[in-house]
C-alpha cells in the first residue's frame, strides 16, 4: 500500500494506492492551512481505505517546486512517517505529478505546467507526450509568466498560472493542482518498472519569502 502526499500547490492532497488502483483520495483547497489540514487528511484517507499506518509499504511525496512553507509541510511529514514506520519515501517533482494528471485526462500534444510561485512569478516546466508517457523537456524553473519564451506561452497550460496570468498563458487546460491519486499512480508504475525516483528533499528554486532578521549590532555609546 502506497500513501501519496503533496502540499506544493494550493491544495493539500492525499491518496492511497493498492498497487492496482487508487482506493481513497481527498484534497482541500486552502493555501493558508496546509499544516493544520495535512495530518487529519492523512488519517481520514487511511480510515476510508480501511488501513492503519503500519499497513503502508511506501510513501510518495511531491517535492515541489512550491512556496517554501507549504511545500515543507508535506516533505517533512512524509519523511517523519517513513522513518517512524521503517518504509521508503519517494520524491516526485510536483509539476511532473500535474503533468501525469494531464496525460491521464487524454492530452496528446506538447504542453506546459505553470503553478503559482507568488511574487508575480510561476514555477514552470514543459512536457512532450510520447508512447511511454510524458517527458519533461524544459524546466523546472521560475519566472514571470510574461517573460517565458513565446513558444512556451503558446502551449496548452495546466496549473494555477493560467488563472493568475491569462493574458500571458491563454490556452488553459483544466488541471490546476497536484492530484495525489495521479502522483500515486505514477509512482506505482515507476516502481514496477524499476525506475529511480527522487530523494524526498524539497526542490527550492529560490530563497524563501521569509528570512530571519539580521542580528542587530549593539548601539555605540555616545560619549561627550
Amino acid at each position: 500500500m502506497l500513501l501519496a502526499i503533496d502540499t506544493a500547490t494550493q491544495a493539500v492532497t492525499v491518496a492511497v494506492h493498492d498497487g492496482a488502483t487508487v482506493v481513497a483520495e481527498q484534497a482541500h483547497d486552502d493555501t493558508r492551512r496546509h499544516t493544520e489540514l495535512l495530518a487529519p487528511t492523512i488519517s481520514d484517507v487511511l480510515r476510508e481505505a480501511g488501513l492503519r499506518p503500519r499497513d503502508l509499504s511506501a510513501i510518495a511525496v511531491g517535492v515541489g517546486p512550491g512556496p517554501f512553507t507549504g511545500l515543507r509541510v508535506g516533505v517533512v511529514t512524509a519523511r517523519t512517517m517513513g522513518l517512524a514506520l521503517g518504509i521508503p519515501v519517494h520524491g516526485v517533482c510536483s509539476l511532473d505529478a500535474i503533468a501525469h494528471a494531464v496525460l491521464a485526462a487524454g492530452q496528446q500534444q506538447r504542453f506546459l505546467v505553470a503553478s503559482d510561485a507568488r511574487r508575480k512569478e510561476v514555477y514552470w516546466a514543459a512536457y512532450d507526450v510520447t508512447e511511454q508517457g510524458v517527458r519533461r523537456t524544459d524546466g523546472p524553473d521560475v519566472a514571470r509568466a510574461v517573460d517565458l519564451p513565446a513558444h512556451l506561452r503558446g502551449l496548452p497550460t495546466a496549473g494555477r498560472g493560467v488563472d493568475l496570468y491569462p493574458e500571458a498563458l491563454p490556452h488553459a487546460l483544466p488541471q490546476r493542482d497536484v492530484s495525489a491519486g495521479a502522483l500515486a499512480t505514477f509512482v506505482t508504475g515507476a516502481l514496477r518498472r524499476g525506475e529511480t525516483l527522487l530523494d524526498p528533499q524539497p526542490l527550492y528554486l529560490r530563497r524563501p519569502d521569509a528570512v530571519p532578521q539580521a542580528e542587530r549590532k549593539p548601539a555605540t555609546p555616545v560619549t561627550s
